[in-house]
C-alpha cells in the first residue's frame, strides 16, 4: 500500500515537541504494547499515531488506548469533537472505528505526497471520521 517510512525522525521530534500534541504510550513491564497521539486543534481534537504491537492485537489494548485518549480529550482538553484520518483502502479499520462510535464524514483529503510520509503504491486518499462525545 505504502512504501517507505510513515514518519521521519525529524518529523517525530518536531511532533513530540509541539505544544499541541501529546503521545501516550502503553507499556507493561518495560514492554511497549501500543501508543496513541492526540493533537489539539481550535475546534476539535485529532487522534493519530495509533498503533498496537502486532503480537498484542486483539488483546483489548487497542480499546484501552482509544478510551484513554477520548477521556483525556473530553476531560482535560475540554473538547467533545474528535476527528481522525484513515486511508480509504483500510476497510477493516473503518469498520473498527465505526464500532467505536466514529462516523464517516463527507470530507475526503488527498494523500500527502512528497512529505516523507511514505509513497503510495496504489492510488490513495484519506477519509475523515468524526466522533462527538457527550459524556465519559
Amino acid at each position: 500500500m505504502i512504501q517507505g517510512d510513515r514518519i521521519q525522525e525529524q518529523q517525530l521530534y518536531e511532533l513530540l515537541n509541539s505544544a499541541d500534541f501529546q503521545l501516550f504510550v502503553l507499556e507493561i513491564e518495560n514492554k511497549l504494547l501500543g501508543c496513541i497521539g492526540v493533537s489539539l486543534g481550535q475546534q476539535v481534537a485529532e487522534i493519530g499515531s495509533f498503533a498496537v504491537a502486532p503480537a498484542e492485537q486483539n488483546s483489548g489494548y487497542d480499546k484501552q488506548l482509544l478510551d484513554f485518549a477520548e477521556s483525556h480529550i473530553f476531560e482535560i482538553f475540554k473538547k467533545n469533537v474528535i476527528q481522525m484520518s484513515l486511508l480509504n483502502v483500510r476497510t477493516e479499520l473503518l469498520a473498527y472505528y465505526q464500532r467505536h462510535g466514529y462516523q464517516l464524514t463527507e470530507k475526503i483529503e488527498a494523500y500527502p505526497l512528497g512529505q516523507k510520509l511514505g509513497e503510495p503504491l496504489i492510488p490513495l486518499h484519506l477519509l475523515i471520521l468524526e466522533k462527538i462525545i457527550r459524556s465519559i
